[in-house]
């Protein structure tokens, strides 16, 4: 067997160095670490040995290497009885700049022993991971004034300016998860009026639909989306999808059970490239409700779905340069469940155009 790169043997002593050296008066074994991590998926005690081994290291996935950079960020991981590892929106602004430091740092040791492209890259990050040095701007609706609670008005000593956003679920869970897939990159998020002209014309991700969010409406408008989202008179708490089906125009609606509670919605994801700057792209996480829009962003952000999601994607889009689903999105106990889309029924509507050849 021929001897490991030097960058490999490189991470496995630092992933070494972190276990038994970051918290010198705490004995962290590696059956300790591999409890802590299985919470989010399950790891033995083995595999964290060979990721450590000083003669031939296996190289770890790049997404649990951004489970070590959180779980090393905070001294909060060992504070309790056992090991926990705390999600990455619970750590405190000096305890993300640690977290961040140290998945720039565990990312280039195993991108040098790895000798990924960046094409290789963008396939293991997935629709999330861009290759470039340009900035993501998520831009989501504005809840209206007489919608928003008191915590939402500036004037109250506890405002908290995520308070009058509309999609906040569904914001909070992207951006995480694009700062976690680009940790070099700027990733930023505007309500519509933010904005600033420059940021759309980067990577632009826009979240919720056009109701409230005159964004939404102008880019997919110049985009010539094949979707539309229009209002009905027999919804009111929301506008349905419209698309063009064999020739005909079809109409996509939600769901509600015998007593008045929304059973399912409509979500829809779509990529394209921006029509301000097609060396970038635009991407629209989409739904009649709120529950929608959350469905579509955790197709691909979802630990359990979204590599089977992100195969599906490949398998019929890769060859093109734009493409749009909408999906059933299933809510049960009002919480929306992740559309997997190689079940049956889920994928209600799909289009692809711009073929390469």
């Amino acid at each position: 067997m021929p001897p490991a790169p030097p960058a490999a043997r490189q991470l496995a002593q630092r992933l070494r160095q972190l276990r038994m050296q970051h918290w010198p008066n705490y004995r962290l074994t590696q059956e300790k670490l591999a409890k802590a991590f299985s919470v989010e998926e399950k790891l033995a005690a083995a595999t964290v040995a060979s990721w450590e081994s000083r003669n031939s290291p296996k190289l770890p996935p790049r997404h649990r290497l951004l489970t070590y950079a959180r779980f090393f960020a905070t001294q909060r991981s060992i504070g309790g009885a056992d090991p926990m590892l705390l999600p990455l929106d619970k750590l405190t602004p000096e305890e993300k700049d640690e977290y961040e430091k140290l998945e720039t740092e565990l990312l280039r040791f195993r991108d040098a022993a790895s000798g990924e492209t960046s094409e290789e890259k963008v396939a293991f990050g997935g629709s999330w991971h861009f290759a470039d040095a340009s900035r993501v701007t998520v831009v989501c609706a504005q809840l209206p004034g007489d919608q928003i609670g008191a915590f939402g008005k500036p004037a109250n000593p506890n405002y908290t300016a995520l308070h009058a956003f509309a999609d906040a679920d569904a914001l909070i869970e992207l951006h995480g998860h694009i700062r976690a897939e680009n940790p070099l990159m700027t990733v930023n998020y505007r309500i519509p009026d933010e904005v600033e002209p420059d940021e759309l014309t980067g990577h632009v991700v826009l979240l919720g639909g056009v109701a409230w969010n005159n964004i939404t409406e102008r880019l997919s408008e110049l985009a010539e989306l094949p979707v539309r989202q229009v209002a009905h008179p027999e919804l009111i708490s929301g506008e349905i999808f419209v698309a063009e089906v064999e020739g005909e125009e079809c109409e996509f609606w939600p769901k509600w059970t015998g007593n008045g509670q929304l059973a399912e919605d409509v979500g829809m994801l779509a990529r394209v490239p921006n029509p301000l700057n097609s060396s970038r792209t635009l991407t629209v996480c989409n739904g009649i409700h709120s529950r929608g829009v959350y469905g579509a962003v955790r197709t691909l952000t979802d630990l359990q779905l979204r590599d089977a999601n992100e195969r599906y994607i490949a398998a019929r889009f890769k060859n093109s340069k734009s493409f749009a689903m909408l999906m059933s999105v299933q809510v049960i106990k009002n919480k929306p469940m992740t559309p997997d889309f190689n079940s049956p029924g889920v994928v209600l509507y799909q289009w692809a155009e711009g073929v390469v050849a």
